[in-house]
């Protein structure tokens, strides 16, 4: 039974697509980047083993004693494995290529889908005070990805301005449906972010154009452009907003964490 005297958690978002290069890891980062510059504390975990939101916050790869790996395998201490960035008020969980063999290693836990669940629930989380915690996912959709749709309240979707962008999208929302059925009855889609997008691409008009008229307001009013400084970023160990404040890029992630924001306020009122 839940403990009424705890503290309410912090809002947990999964950013999930399982197409690799559409900018979740960017958007993880840069989101929660820009919460931060609002006042938000926001944790980032890291749960792809290529542990690229970890480089891209500055956590060495010789650095990461203590993972997510560690954190859902090993239940370790909260207190080992989240790990401070450049960033006042972000904090990160990082993750190596350890977590690549997860999978195998989880398949005889009973609990092996609800490990983030908990260790997000513990609490010990509660002297963080965190208000959002992100969780960056493989680009697959595997138990690790489960893990984090259970652990979450909601999915955000990046979508990549391309061709064939909405199609892989309706095996994720199936996934999230039958998780929704199944073990976190809660969960819904946040929305979808429309990445990569280049306003004086035809292609990308449509891709928006159809995005809207499938998903409706499940799609963002932002859009994350094409910019150099968004992909410049990541080599300096630098969310965009710390490495060029005033480029298009931190802007839009600025205007996506707005809108999230003013999202919330609508449900809790």
């Amino acid at each position: 039974m839940s403990d009424p005297t705890r503290p309410k958690g912090p809002k947990i978002i999964a950013v999930a697509n399982q197409k690799g290069g559409v900018g979740k890891t960017t958007t993880a980062i840069n989101l929660a980047a820009a919460l931060v510059e609002v006042g938000c504390r926001v944790l980032v975990v890291d749960l792809d083993p290529q542990g690229n939101a970890s480089t891209g916050l500055g956590i060495d790869a010789n650095d990461r004693e203590y993972t997510t790996y560690e954190l859902l395998l090993d239940e370790a201490d909260l207190a080992d494995v989240i790990r401070s960035t450049d960033t006042e008020g972000m904090s990160i969980i990082p993750a190596t290529v350890d977590l690549s063999s997860a999978d195998i290693e989880l398949i005889s836990n009973e609990k092996r889908s609800f490990l983030l669940h908990d260790a997000l629930r513990q609490p010990a989380m509660d002297s963080y005070e965190w208000d959002y915690v992100l969780i960056d996912c493989p680009p697959s959709l595997n138990l690790l990805t489960v893990n984090a749709m259970i652990a979450a309240h909601s999915v955000l979707i990046p979508l990549q301005s391309e061709f064939f962008a909405l199609e892989g999208l309706s095996q994720l929302m199936l996934s999230v449906r039958e998780v929704r059925q199944t073990a976190n009855s809660q969960l819904r889609i946040e929305g979808v972010v429309l990445t990569m997008f280049d306003a004086r691409n035809n292609l990308s008009q449509q891709v928006e154009q159809d995005a809207r008229d499938n998903l409706g307001e499940l799609v963002f009013e932002t859009k994350i452009p094409r910019n150099v400084r968004v992909s410049e970023a990541p080599s300096f160990a630098q969310p965009v907003l710390d490495y060029d404040p005033t480029s298009k890029g931190a802007d839009a992630y600025r205007s996506l964490a707005k809108e999230l924001l003013n999202k919330h306020k609508k449900v809790a009122a």
